[in-house]
């Protein structure tokens, strides 16, 4: 299903626009290495400031079993869009709602009314462009159809332009957290959402 920017267009670097994004599941038949590629340029900015996130360095067999742990939606430029051919010429961007992990999760993603996302990651020239809007509405959308009044996340907390990021759309520090892969301390933050009048 096409899912329309709900932000205003802004000029990526370059002069890029994307107002318009099909969000769709991940199918079985997408390639994961243009998945992993996007992730490792989008996460850059953090290893260049010395952070170290599973998701900007992990190989492609990692991505594929991530991916297929949880509910993985990407991005895409529309098909009947120039430019068009193929899936990573296609891929702007890619969220992962639901992920199951071994290692042990924070007690908010625990809470019954709680979903989350992780390996969240836009096309570094097309941030700003509404992608990720149209990816974190995917993800709203997902939590209230599951009877769910809360989507969390977890970030690195060092990287606060991304915390900003976040608070500008109504996500709030609800405690930290450590994961065992990371180099850092993690912000777990979370926005309570409204359902649609005229549902239950």
């Amino acid at each position: 299903m096409a899912t329309p920017d709900t932000n205003q267009p802004q000029a990526a670097p370059g002069g890029t626009f994307a107002p318009v994004v099909e969000v769709r599941a991940l199918l079985a038949t997408d390639p994961i290495a243009p998945i992993t590629e996007l992730l490792h340029r989008a996460y850059a900015g953090q290893r260049d400031r010395g952070m170290d996130p599973l998701a900007g360095r992990q190989s492609v067999e990692i991505t594929r079993q991530r991916c297929y742990r949880g509910q993985t939606f990407v991005a895409l430029k529309p098909a009947d869009g120039p430019p068009s051919g193929g899936f990573a010429k296609r891929l702007l961007g890619v969220i992962l709602f639901q992920e199951r992990e071994d290692a042990a999760f924070p007690p908010w993603f625990l809470r019954k009314n709680v979903t989350h996302f992780s390996q969240f990651a836009v096309e570094p020239g097309l941030q700003r462009s509404g992608v990720g809007v149209a990816l974190l509405a995917r993800a709203e959308h997902e939590t209230l159809a599951l009877g769910a009044t809360e989507l969390a996340l977890s970030m690195a907390e060092p990287d606060g332009p991304l915390r900003e990021y976040y608070e500008r759309r109504g996500y709030r520090v609800v405690q930290s957290w450590h994961w065992p892969y990371t180099n850092y301390q993690s912000l777990i933050m979370s926005k309570a959402l409204a359902r649609p009048k005229g549902t239950r």
